[in-house]
């Protein structure tokens, strides 16, 4: 199912997350046109890496976010480690260190929450491989806004807890192998 009118998309993902990210956000063209906020579980006293490696492998753009960020298409952003990522409103990204959600910070239930307030139905949610439930309650949030849900196929999934969670939480979640989420995302952008 494509959404009528897909605004932005966010991701999630922990265990496994650098492979099934580069089966993704290198496919999409220079042309994609909506952002898309990305969460990684990534230890707090580590400096991320995934946007310098995204940005020399990627057509769109790829930063980190900075409190405040600016939002504009086709462009991913990825939360620094130790903060949740939170969409403020349809222009602007915010970053907060409240409690970690599920032993996450940044947590993918905090965007995704945030996504579902400011997009509603034009949220465009695709939860990845990982080791806990995180990212299950705020996809649960986006399909209850009539956004879409996309959950990467458990029996794919480097670590299938989270997507079975998802599907849990969202069991009219649309699940999709790794290949067949790259093709959505560019159907829908």
């Amino acid at each position: 199912m494509i959404p009528a009118d897909p605004k932005a998309v966010v991701i999630g993902a922990s265990a496994g997350a650098l492979e099934a990210l580069t089966s993704i956000l290198p496919t999409l063209s220079k042309d994609f046109r909506l952002p898309i906020m990305i969460v990684v579980h990534i230890p707090p006293d580590k400096r991320s890496v995934l946007a310098e490696l995204f940005r020399a492998k990627s057509s769109v753009e790829v930063i980190e976010v900075e409190d405040k960020e600016p939002i504009r298409p086709g462009t991913a952003y990825f939360a620094p480690p130790d903060y949740h990522l939170l969409i403020e409103d349809q222009e602007t990204l915010g970053l907060t260190n409240e409690e970690p959600v599920l032993f996450s910070r940044p947590s993918i239930d905090v965007l995704f929450e945030s996504a579902a307030d400011v997009y509603g139905a034009g949220a465009v949610a695709v939860l990845l491989t990982g080791a806990n439930h995180d990212g299950a309650k705020g996809a649960s949030a986006i399909a209850r806004v009539g956004g879409h849900v996309i959950i990467q196929d458990p029996r794919s999934a480097f670590a299938s807890a989270m997507p079975e969670a998802g599907l849990a939480s969202c069991p009219d979640a649309t699940v999709l192998s790794l290949d067949g989420i790259s093709e959505y995302l560019r159907r829908i952008g």
